[in-house]
Formats: structure tokens, sequence, C-alpha cells
């Protein structure tokens, strides 16, 4: 049985996952199997995979009901404790899996395991930023406290003992754009996580992704399923409500009055920093002029740091 089991979802992804691949191959841990489930490409996703002939890889096709579904159907056939999905367009640096390893050894009885990325724009690549304080190299921490700005999982660069699923449940079909983030507030319910300040991957920036993502934002987090934690735990409810600051601005940009104060109301605006109480009260054609802003500044290394 290998120690880890690897889950790429594959969707039309044609011109990334053969570096995907790569960088899952040259690792330098190498007890490991690769599950790439391909869903319902319709390019030349899958060719480029299958052209791999690594015995470690395990290639499954599929028609095309989302990442959601590819990523549980991973999950349900992966033969390792330990799981950690990669987006097709993403990818590891060699010692991504070889950290993560030494990281479980360190800590013994954790199952959560994170480390910090770096982002890549047109212009430049920048490490993410954190809200936690660098004390050590690895430090247990609370995901909601730690994500108030980047979130302290990411897709890409994590491992979750498989318990995890059984315990906190799986991602969400239903949800089509917030399905990763509904799962780690799940998850953050019933875990700590063990966050690693080494840079193991990274991410490519979508610059126009603030307004191409308002199509989906009747996919938004199912806010009532929480309703009853969030009363009782403030780092929940302060988590929740940065998304439904953000679910509000994208409303606001759609020009959608009627969504944006269903999220607004809901926010308990002492807790929001003050840039952001300013930001909710802005007119719409004001945000769209922020935005040109959030990507000037994200190609410069700033981040999208407008918005957050």
């Amino acid at each position: 049985m290998p120690f880890f089991s690897v889950i790429i979802p594959l969707y039309n992804k044609e011109s990334f996952i053969e570096d995907t691949i790569k960088s899952v191959l040259k690792q330098t841990f190498t007890d490991f199997e690769l599950i790439i489930v391909n869903d319902g490409s319709i390019d030349q996703s899958a060719e480029k995979a299958q052209a791999f002939t690594d015995s470690r890889i395990r290639y499954f096709s599929k028609t095309n009901e989302g990442v959601s579904v590819a990523r549980n159907f991973g999950i349900d056939i992966a033969q390792a404790d330990y799981i950690s999905f990669l987006d097709a367009d993403d990818y590891w640096y060699p010692d991504f899996l070889a950290t993560m390893k030494n990281n479980i050894s360190a800590f013994p009885g954790h199952r959560v395991f994170s480390a910090a990325i770096e982002i890549e724009t047109a212009l430049n690549t920048f490490p993410a930023q954190y809200t936690i304080p660098k004390t050590t190299e690895c430090i247990e921490v609370d995901f909601f406290e730690a994500s108030s700005k980047e979130c302290v999982i990411w897709t890409s660069c994590a491992v979750f003992h498989k318990s995890v699923f059984e315990k906190a449940g799986r991602f969400d079909p239903k949800l089509k754009s917030v399905q990763d983030t509904d799962l780690w507030i799940r998850i953050g319910l019933l875990y700590p996580v063990i966050f690693c300040w080494k840079i193991l991957a990274r991410y490519v920036f979508d610059a126009g992704s603030l307004s191409k993502e308002s199509k989906y934002i009747t996919e938004k987090l199912h806010f009532e399923d929480f309703a009853a934690a969030e009363k009782s735990h403030s780092g929940l409810k302060k988590f929740l409500d940065l998304n439904r600051y953000s679910l509000a601005i994208k409303s606001k940009l759609k020009g959608d009055m009627m969504e944006f104060k269903s999220f607004a109301d809901d926010i308990d605006r002492n807790g929001l920093p003050l840039k952001k109480r300013i930001l909710l009260s802005l007119p719409g054609f004001l945000l769209k002029k922020l935005i040109l802003l959030q990507v000037y500044l994200a190609d410069k290394g700033l981040g999208s740091s407008v918005f957050k």
C-alpha cells in the first residue's frame, strides 16, 4: 500500500496537464500512487495524460460531473491513508511529498497538513501573504484564525488523513465555485491544521477571476448549514462574514442590489476591517475601477490587496 494517494481531477487542461503530472513524478519521496480522474475532457487532455507509463499512475475516465464528483471518486478508490489533491493546472516542487511525510512524522496524531504557496501572475511570481505569525517552520493553527487573508488550506498544497473525509464529509457536488471552502470549514470545525512555511506549490493567478466568477454567485456557500455553529464560534462567524463580504461585492459588481443586500445584512460589520466596510458602501462603478487596481497590484507582486 502506498503512503500517499495523489488525486488529479482532469477536465480540459491540455496545456497544463503534462507539467502537472511531471511535477508529481519528480517527487523525491516516491512511495505514492497517482490517481488521474478524467472528468469527460473534450480536448487532448486524456491523450496527454495517458502518454505517461509510470506504474504508479492509475487512470480513470468518466462522464463530466464536475470537480467535486471527480475528487470524491478519487477518495473512494484511494489505497493510501494520506490523500493529497493537485489541480491539473498547478504543480508541486520536488520536495512536496517528502516535506509532508516529515511533518506527518513530526506531528503524530494530527490529520490535516498544509504549506505555503506562491502565486504566479503575468508579470511576477510572489509568495502568498498569510496572517500566521512566523515563529517556527511548522506550526499548529486554527483554520479560521489563520485564514483571514490567504486561506491556510489550499487545495493543491495540503494532505489529509483518509479518516478526515469519513468524519467531515466530502466535496459537495452541488457547489460549483466554493466546494473547497465548504469542505475546509467542515474540516476546520473538527481539526487543527499543521501549517508549514516552506513554499511547496505554485498557483497561477487568474487576474480576471473576481469578475468572471460572478456567474457563480448563486452557487454560494450554504451558510444555513453553519448557522448554529457560527453563533457559538467567533472564528467561524468572522470567516463566514468574509465570504459574505466577497459575495456582496460580487453582487454589487453584477448590479444585483437585492442579492447584495441579502449578503451584506448578515455581516457583523464591526468585525470587518475599516477598508472592507468602506468598500461595501461604494457604488459599483468605483468597485470596477478598484478591480483594475487590484490586477495591477497583483502583477506587481502585492497580491489582491484591494479586496483583502
